[in-house]
């Protein structure tokens, strides 16, 4: 029999389930899929994106066929761009070892690239039906709230606890549905601030309610203040083409093309940031013309504010000392190379968007 807290959330989530895509059709393949471009991403974010990718990549071959390039350039925008990179590993291990069938089994799973515990979980329960707990930001939040726990939900003690708690509630037989309930009530239901405990159908169970200490769980550790840097960026321009430099293919925005530069530096005058920065990363000299843009964006660890400068070659031909690899392109065809949030920004204002 399922723990009252199971039948009553199967209750409510078989009359209130979301309609989302890869539940219509819960293929492996499109569960994996969805529940990478979910992490730490919002289903209203990413209902476009995996439209999209199913468009593209609808199966793992043709994923696995595609050029890292291609793969990368569908995912443009979704950001955490290492889930695309793996991904694209992934399913090329699948082919190559598996047969183009994505394992069944959660330790064969969690061996690929991109899938940890929670992945595996919720790939296992809600694609193949077996019976595995997933713990997610969404379930923890809620199981936290329902048992009252009041350490922070990242200590690993607490996370032992969280993961016990999952393996205890799961139903047998419905493990797919009553994660997919869990992630549900915790996106519309159960959120971060001001929940709506008054709609939940577990409310007569839960104990930060009763308690009325709901606020104050999840208990999590204070974070250090977010680093803000200043970074500046070259547009080179030569013979009516401009210079982008692709990134190494690991650490952040891996593979991706940028307008080169690079942080600024106790002192410096932004165009002195930048000629030291090009010189470094392209043994060339530039002269520092006139401002294109500022642009600002918030990624996980620090935000950035970057300033934008039409430049030209004043000295040595750019070599990729840093970069992966350079080219010179037309304006025109800046959007057949897969960028980042703030280089697509400079690219776009480049052409008049």
């Amino acid at each position: 029999m399922p723990s009252k807290i199971a039948q009553q959330l199967l209750n409510w989530y078989h009359e209130h389930a979301r309609s989302l895509p890869w539940r219509e059709d819960p293929a492996p393949y499109r569960v994996w899929v969805s529940e990478i471009m979910l992490q730490q991403t919002r289903v209203e974010t990413v209902l476009a994106y995996f439209e999209r990718w199913i468009a593209q990549f609808p199966n793992v071959k043709i994923l696995a066929a595609a050029h890292e390039q291609e793969v990368l350039q569908c995912w443009e925008g979704l950001g955490y761009y290492s889930r695309a990179r793996n991904l694209h590993r992934a399913a090329r291990i699948v082919v190559d070892a598996h047969g183009g069938e994505l394992p069944t089994d959660r330790q064969t799973l969690e061996s690929l690239p991109g899938i940890g515990p929670y992945t595996a979980g919720a790939i296992t329960s809600i694609a193949f039906g077996q019976d595995e707990a997933a713990l997610d930001g969404n379930i923890r939040r809620v199981y936290a709230r329902l048992f009252n726990v009041d350490q922070p939900t990242r200590e690993r003690e607490t996370e032992k606890h969280l993961w016990a708690i999952a393996c205890q509630q799961l139903p047998s037989g419905q493990a797919g549905d009553y994660n997919q309930a869990l992630m549900d009530l915790g996106a519309t239901i159960c959120t971060p601030r001001n929940p709506n405990c008054e709609a939940c159908p577990l409310q007569n169970l839960c104990e930060a309610y009763t308690l009325d200490v709901q606020e104050l769980r999840p208990v999590k550790i204070a974070r250090p203040p977010v680093p803000h840097h200043t970074v500046a960026a070259a547009v080179i321009h030569r013979y009516g083409l401009v210079l982008i430099a692709q990134r190494p293919p690991n650490g952040l925005l891996g593979g991706l093309w940028e307008f080169p530069g690079g942080k600024q530096e106790d002192g410096e005058s932004l165009p002195q940031a930048l000629q030291r920065e090009i010189m470094e990363e392209l043994d060339t000299q530039i002269e520092v013309g006139e401002q294109l843009g500022i642009y600002n964006h918030a990624y996980t660890h620090f935000k950035v504010t970057l300033h934008a400068f039409h430049c030209r070659l004043t000295g040595g031909e750019p070599q990729a000392l840093e970069a992966s690899d350079l080219r010179w392109t037309a304006v025109s065809t800046l959007g057949d190379f897969p960028m980042g949030k703030l280089d697509r920004m400079i690219s776009k204002d480049l052409q008049g968007e």
